[in-house]
């Protein structure tokens, strides 16, 4: 993990990152402060609050997030029954928050999602719902969706159901918490299951032909003194563990709303002809062919992406995860309901705080599994989520690339014409020219007209386009020409 800081004595450009981050907001045109009605709105739905009449708060609830995440979806139970399991998996009850037609509606459809920024997040919700009444914060008695699951010994769902409870959650954990107790053995029981359950799902993904990208994520970090790192980690185990409990209960909200042929599903088309090929001529010359007999999913989970060539074809992979995106229906089922990548319908149902879609999925799935009438308001707004969606989520991709190209500016601003180990994770390629202001990971940055590749630097944690005749997969040594943090732009050179 990279600890790189920028140097404490460079007031001016931190001064510089500083501006350049918040100029973000104001270029993009991300959301700004609630405005008032919104907030009152708000305000009134925590004071006016009333909890659901079923009681679950003698369940043992736990969530398993970052560290510093105080707006918490989810929290979990997992206990052993019989030679399977139950599992418990409560998420945070923001329908009941939100009025419909309200002004606090209108503008969680104008947000679409919580936004998050380097300088702090833009949420979807105002605080005193997404991170105080709303959140399943511990020890608070908190109103939830409860998905109740039983499993059986190889941990496949015999039946889920979900209702709306009262629940407290009894601890925060964070997922390098959980981790160091597992591996240490003083994991409580539930924690211990968790890692069962979830190798045992992540089996079952193998065996329905999903498909894992575990590529290493690049994340801003906001260090005490004013500065920036990235940190660029491959996801811990639990995180994944984790993560199936979340991708089971999509499926099982999928599942409840194509059987009642009203709801909104993620889907996603496999990949066609052209891009599996190329793939599979990639893995070959980068030394660890795929031969096609396993599927494309069980190759992904081979993949080590600590080794250089194995990195470059994790990248490589990105492009058989394409086409994603929201399909409503109601009525009768959707022609197309797959989400390739999971290998089943699935559907967004466990991040109401941080995403509008889920909001509108746990309400319809209550009332299919309690067989009572979906509501009106929920049916409406189907029609118009894709779109919503779509913009927000392209706003919120556009505003990540953006900011970790500042501050990857920012991080090589005092090494120009210092050299660095780096790995070439995307081969030689025409350039094109272009307007600068995105570490020429797009457009050749103004590195003229000839082949250049995407090449990583481990320490400090960049990544930016460089260059000359590069192979994919390939460690080379490559020296900073330049770096401004106001237009985002790094310039590269190969050294020989």
């Amino acid at each position: 993990m990279s600890h790189h800081r920028l140097a404490p004595s460079i007031h001016r450009q931190k001064n510089q990152l500083a501006a350049a981050l918040s100029e973000l907001r104001s270029t993009l045109e991300l959301p700004g402060p609630f405005p008032e009605d919104v907030l009152r709105d708000a305000d009134t739905a925590v004071a006016e609050h009333k909890m659901p009449e079923l009681d679950l708060t003698h369940v043992e609830f736990v969530t398993i997030d970052p560290e510093s995440s105080t707006d918490l979806d989810q929290a979990l139970f997992i206990e052993q029954s019989g030679a399977g399991y139950t599992v418990l998996y409560a998420i945070a009850d923001v329908p009941s928050f939100v009025t419909p037609d309200s002004a606090l509606d209108a503008e969680t459809r104008r947000r679409g999602q919580t936004f998050y920024t380097p300088d702090g997040r833009i949420p979807l919700h105002p605080e005193v719902i997404s991170e105080a009444a709303g959140s399943l914060l511990p020890d608070q008695l908190c109103s939830a969706f409860v998905w109740e699951f039983e499993l059986d010994a190889a941990a496949e769902v015999s039946s889920a159901l979900v209702r709306r409870a009262q629940v407290r959650s009894r601890a925060k954990l964070s997922y390098k918490g959980v981790q160091a107790d597992l591996d240490a053995g003083t994991a409580p029981p539930a924690l211990q299951l968790l890692r069962e359950v979830g190798i045992k799902r992540v089996e079952l993904e193998r065996l329905r032909g999903g498909a894992s990208l575990n590529m290493p994520e690049q994340e801003i970090q906001q260090l005490p003194d004013g500065g920036y790192r990235i940190v660029a980690a491959p996801s811990l185990p639990v995180e994944d563990w984790n993560a199936q409990m979340s991708l089971m209960t999509g499926m099982a909200a999928a599942r409840l709303m194509l059987d009642g042929k009203v709801g909104i599903l993620r889907t996603m088309p496999a990949p066609d002809e052209g891009s599996l090929q190329h793939f599979h001529r990639q893995t070959h010359a980068l030394g660890k062919p795929w031969d096609g007999e396993m599927s494309y999913g069980e190759y992904l989970r081979t993949l080590d992406p600590t080794d250089p060539r194995q990195l470059a074809i994790v990248h490589s992979a990105g492009m058989l995860f394409r086409g994603a995106g929201y399909t409503p229906f109601d009525g009768s089922e959707p022609e197309a309901d797959l989400q390739a990548a999971i290998g089943t319908a699935y559907a967004h149902a466990t991040a109401p705080l941080r995403r509008l879609v889920d909001r509108f999925v746990l309400v319809i799935c209550e009332a299919l599994s309690s067989g009572t009438e979906v509501p009106a308001w929920a049916r409406d707004a189907l029609p118009s989520l894709p779109s919503i969606m779509a913009s927000s989520d392209q706003l919120a991709g556009r505003m990540e690339r953006l900011a970790l190209d500042t501050v990857e500016a920012a991080l090589l601003v005092n090494h120009i014409g210092q050299e660095f180990d780096a790995v070439v994770i995307s081969g030689a390629k025409p350039a094109r020219n272009g307007n600068g202001g995105s570490n020429g990971k797009g457009n050749g940055n103004g590195n003229g007209n000839g082949p250049s590749g995407v090449v990583q630097i481990a320490d400090p944690a960049v990544t930016a386009r460089c260059p000359g005749e590069l192979e994919s997969g390939t460690e080379v040594r490559v020296r900073i020409l330049s770096a401004d943090i106001a237009t985002r732009e790094v310039r590269l050179e190969l050294v020989d």
